[in-house]
């Protein structure tokens, strides 16, 4: 990768459908060198897709939160992110350095829904949980 991929890869981050006519204009290069650029960065996984950014809000998912989970049985906490992958509600799951293994963000639509979701989580897997309400999200 070089400072060139480097600008791609910015102007697609920024703007995901930005065409190739677009990146060339910004960089400098042609159509076809940019769209081989593309194509190459997609195959190394650097780019590992395209997506559209949603407010939640908009989708009448009003209540952000952040649920710290610590696994009761650390002999179970490999297949934990697995167990929580299809649960309605939950947005991402990330491993964490400390004293609970894994970060969850969830968005649901009402606080009796996000209690909903707590309670699901903890009949899905054995673990105990801190949650921490989103007030206001800057960026």
């Amino acid at each position: 990768m070089d400072t060139v991929d480097d600008r791609i890869l910015d102007l697609l981050e920024a703007d995901g459908r930005a065409t190739l006519s677009e990146l060339a204009a910004a960089t400098g290069l042609s159509v076809s060198a940019v769209q081989s650029r593309v194509q190459k960065l997609e195959k190394r996984g650097v780019i590992s897709g395209y997506r559209a950014v949603v407010d939640p809000e908009q989708r009448g998912l009003a209540i952000g939160a952040f649920v710290a989970v610590t696994p009761l049985d650390y002999a179970q906490e490999a297949r934990i992110p697995e167990k929580l992958r299809d649960i309605e509600g939950i947005v991402s799951c990330d491993s964490i350095a400390g004293a609970p293994s894994f970060m969850l963000v969830v968005r649901v639509a009402s606080p009796g829904k996000l209690e909903e979701l707590l309670n699901l989580i903890h009949r899905t897997v054995p673990v105990s949980t801190e949650t921490t309400m989103i007030l206001k999200r800057y960026f």
